[in-house]
Order: C-alpha cells, then structure tokens, then sequence
C-alpha cells in the first residue's frame, strides 16, 4: 500500500496546459477516492473526508476555471493545503446542505457551534472534532455558516483501533438542534485508514 502524501507545496501543481491534457482521467480517479470518503449524518450534514487527492483537484480546479496565474495559485495553497491530513488524524469538508433558502437560513440561525458538537466514537475511544480556526464559523447572533472544516487528532493508540478491519465506527453530531448518529460503512472506515502515516 501506498504511503498517503501529507503535504501539497508548489512543485505539486500543473500548469493550466497540463492539467486541462490530463483532467478527464484525474476527474474519474478523484471521484472514485471521495466515493469512499463521505457520510451523510441525519437529513441534511455530510462529512466529505479530505486527503491529497480531493485537494490536489480543488486546487487545481479552482485554478482551471478562475485562471488567476501565480498569485491565485499562492492563495489556493494556503486555502487548501492545510486540509490534507497530516498523517495522525481526518480532515472532514462538514456541509449542511438544504436545498431551499427559506429553510436553510431557518436552521443556519438555530446551529450555532454545531462545529463544537461533533464526534467519531469505536472501540471505547471517542475523538471530538476541532474546528479549523482561521476563522469564525457562528456569527454573534448565533447563526453558524453551511461550511465547517474539521480536524479528527488521533493518539496512536487511536489510530490502531480505527485502522482495525470490521471496527464499528460512528459519527455523530451532539447539538441541541440536531442530534443525529451514523455508522460509519466499511470501505468508508477502510479509505480512511489510508490517511494514517
């Protein structure tokens, strides 16, 4: 097996030509990495875990249609690179997603710090997720935004228990607004398990 990359720098990136020659293959490849790497959580979170690959592409897709040359690339890295799982833990995309804005902006206004409230539990381990703190994910008035990016630390000992074929993981939200549970499925654990280094 493979050692996960735990960095994208510079040097990683393609130039717009090179990306646009080898795009229609790398689309087919990523969307086969996330199709074992997301997890819906009640009716409207999902958890879309990050790696190299899914960042790799976002950059590069990001770069592809904005085309903003050098200094876009700078900001993409510094926007993307520090969601790749460094080796000793998950890196989550958490999205909530409601289709219809009246609603959405309803449940957004009820959600404040749901980003605190979140867990993965197996074995008789229980690792809360850190939000990302580049910036503030709840406003003043309590309304929390439909992006979160979250960070899952793990001890080594975690990560033996996780890495374990057949263990049972779930991941939940423990928010006043939205209390809800899911168990993690199996090529979903194993995908994951490629992130520890």
């Amino acid at each position: 097996m493979m050692t996960a990359k735990t960095t994208i720098t510079r040097a990683d990136i393609l130039s717009l030509d090179e990306f646009a020659r080898v795009r229609k293959e790398k689309r087919a490849e990523v969307v086969a990495v996330k199709k074992n790497r997301r997890v819906g959580v009640g009716p409207f979170t999902t958890f879309y875990f990050e790696n190299y690959i899914t960042m790799w592409w976002q950059i590069h897709e990001m770069l592809f249609i904005e085309k903003g040359g050098e200094e876009q690339i700078a900001d993409e890295l510094a926007a993307y690179a520090p969601l790749v799982p460094k080796g000793r833990e998950l890196v989550a995309t958490f999205m909530i997603e409601i289709d219809d804005p009246v609603r959405r902006q309803a449940m957004l206004a009820k959600l404040g710090g749901i980003d605190e409230a979140i867990f993965l539990e197996f074995g008789s381990h229980k690792i809360k997720a850190v939000p990302e703190d580049d910036t503030e994910r709840t406003r003043e008035d309590g309304k929390t935004s439909s992006v979160h990016f979250l960070r899952f630390p793990f001890t080594d000992e975690q990560v033996a228990a996780f890495k374990t074929p057949g263990s049972r993981v779930v991941i939940g939200v423990e928010h006043p607004e939205y209390g809800h549970l899911a168990v993690m499925p199996e090529a979903v654990r194993e995908s994951l398990s490629q992130d520890f280094v």
